[in-house]
């Protein structure tokens, strides 16, 4: 079988097979509130450290618990406010667009900051117990380390806390790095999803008016020969119209009441050609409840009159089928078309808009193919997974 893709003017050319595919669009997740989450994690480490020390301290050193508990939560509650206070000057000098190499010097100087007065006020409280300096002093005299013990205890202290807020800034900015990636994947696969609505409000945009300037040609030319059919006309004009202003906010609908607008379509068509256009549908049951795009169909058919039945002197018939099959429904419209090779001057817009729009739809789920391997014959065959 010689299979191609359909546009207006693929009829009578050189046949290929043409198949579309394009991953589905993920939805995007709504990120947690980054004030709310700051809190959450900034009172779970340090409720943690805390915890995790007190518990040393009560039960290792056998410390006082209700002063070692007061003393820790005043000097760690003001650690949590330094570090809060380190955010803002942080978030304000926008260090996030550092270089990395700029940017470990400030963590290293502004976390030694904050650990002196956090260091020092340790020292005055049982928490300095936590930490003796006398392993550092081991081996040297008794005069030297009194007059040492202070200070080393001290320093040790303050780089204790240095390293706390080392290790408090690293992982603010880690916080910050996936946040902002998580954001960045957010805006994209918001921006795909209005790009997608986008392409196929144009796709639909570009067909409608496709579709009722063939229709309206038709009426026209039933006006002076004929007043009551065209009268018949106007009605089936005013359904296509009334079909394509409501197929603007919905992608999907049923295969029957596609075939309602395609009824009217032919109805129309039927007055222009009479005997030359014969018509013939095989749809079960239950196939006509089946969700496929709208004015798809409708495309395929108004394809196969212009292109193929028009075409010829005698006309012929025209054939729409369908089969629900177990994972796919497969739609067939086959008409006559000339034998002779005719090209078009110009690619016509409804059938590339419906390679457009089943890749958008349904991915690679979806496919849209014409079989021209028997002379004299077209069939645009659509596979798509049935949905109701």
């Amino acid at each position: 079988m010689n299979d191609r893709p359909i546009d207006d003017a693929s009829y009578n050319e050189a046949p290929q097979r043409h198949w579309m595919g394009m991953n589905d669009a993920e939805r995007p997740i709504a990120p947690l509130s980054s004030q709310r989450a700051y809190w959450i994690f900034q009172l779970t480490g340090w409720g943690a450290y805390t915890l995790s020390r007190y518990i040393g301290g009560v039960t290792v050193i056998n410390l006082p618990w209700a002063r070692f508990g007061l003393e820790m939560l005043f000097v760690d509650a003001l650690g949590l406010g330094l570090s809060h206070w380190l955010r803002y000057y942080v978030r304000r000098h926008n260090w996030r667009t550092l270089r990395i190499r700029k940017l470990v010097w400030r963590i290293l100087i502004a976390s030694l900051i904050c650990g002196i007065p956090l260091g020092v006020l340790t020292q005055y409280t049982d928490l300095s117990l936590l930490m003796s300096p006398d392993e550092l002093l081991e081996g040297l005299g008794s005069a030297l380390r009194l007059r040492l013990a202070l200070p080393v205890a001290i320093a040790l202290e303050i780089v204790n806390w240095a390293f706390v807020f080392v290790i408090w800034l690293m992982i603010y900015f880690i916080a910050i790095a996936v946040r902002e990636y998580r954001s960045a994947q957010l805006k994209q696969s918001e921006l795909a999803r209005a790009l997608h609505v986008a392409e196929l409000r144009l796709l639909k945009s570009q067909l409608n008016p496709h579709f009722l300037f063939n229709a309206l040609n038709t009426v026209r030319s039933l006006i002076a020969e004929n007043p009551a059919r065209a009268q018949s006309a106007v009605t089936r004009l005013a359904n296509t119209l009334r079909y394509t202003l409501s197929s603007r906010h919905n992608e999907l609908v049923t295969l029957s009441q596609e075939l309602d607008i395609v009824a009217d379509y032919l109805e129309l068509e039927s007055m222009r050609f009479e005997d030359r256009l014969r018509i013939e549908q095989h749809v079960p049951a239950d196939a006509a409840g089946v969700l496929i795009p709208v004015m798809l169909l409708q495309t395929l058919v108004e394809n196969a009159i212009k292109h193929g039945i028009a075409e010829l002197p005698s006309g012929g018939l025209l054939q729409i089928s369908a089969v629900l099959q177990k994972d796919m429904l497969v739609l067939e419209v086959e008409n006559p078309r000339p034998i002779a090779p005719i090209r078009a001057s110009h690619e016509g817009v409804g059938l590339r808009n419906a390679h457009d729009r089943l890749r958008l739809l349904y991915g690679d789920r979806a496919s849209l193919d014409l079989d021209l391997s028997k002379p004299g014959l077209a069939t645009a065959r659509l596979r798509i997974p049935p949905q109701r």
